[in-house]
């Protein structure tokens, strides 16, 4: 069983992967396309054999598959380098980054990415390559990025309570639970994950 399949790996060998090395953003190689496990959970019944469950996003259109694999399952993991890159901008068909170490430039459709609409122009990404081909896969944001609120109902003075909530659009256009004391022009730290408020941003 291979453990700690690395993500900078430069081998040339085919490298297998087992269900014990599944973890969100491994990237396989199944049904011939190349899918990044975005969501996973082992699960040992009381009868049977352990499995696990798992969501996979394809990194050529972003389909989103559910599948379940045997506990042991052998797989074709896909051997990946991670590259900072910075968000250009987006001619409306695809996003442009370049490269912070060579200035090169690429073009990402929105399949690949997992929160373009949290994505501000400027912000620092990791961009998954495929290591045989140089092929961008996909792209992964910071945990949490920091946006401004552009439009929300005025903020309520004195109300702090953070589980009454109201939709606030942020400067990428995204919409965002948020606080009822936040206000238009207010900077609030935003999970990429979930896409979830996570606190106001002070200045």
């Amino acid at each position: 069983m291979m453990s700690g399949i690395t993500h900078c790996s430069k081998q040339t060998t085919i490298t297998m992967a087992s269900t014990s090395d599944i973890r969100n953003g491994l990237c396989i190689k199944y049904n011939h396309d190349i899918f990044k496990v975005i969501e996973f959970l082992h699960v040992k019944p009381g009868k049977g054999p352990a499995f696990v469950r798992t969501k996979l996003k394809s990194v050529t259109n972003g389909k989103v598959i559910d599948n379940t694999f045997s506990a042991g399952h052998k797989l074709e993991d896909v051997r990946v380098e991670t590259h900072k890159f910075q968000y250009l901008y987006n001619d409306g068909d695809f996003y442009h980054f370049m490269n912070q170490e060579d200035y090169t430039q690429i073009q990402l459709v929105e399949a690949a990415l997992d929160k373009p609409e949290l994505m501000k122009e400027g912000e620092v990404v990791t961009v998954i390559i495929n290591a045989e081909d140089n092929a961008p896969l996909s792209v992964d944001l910071p945990a949490s990025v920091i946006l401004e609120v552009t439009a929300t109902e005025p903020g309520m003075k004195g109300n702090t309570a953070t589980n009454a909530t109201k939709p606030a659009t942020v400067e990428t256009g995204a919409t965002v639970n948020v606080p009822l004391f936040i206000n238009e022009g207010d900077k609030i730290k935003v999970d990429t994950e979930k896409g979830n408020y996570k606190e106001r941003v002070k200045e």
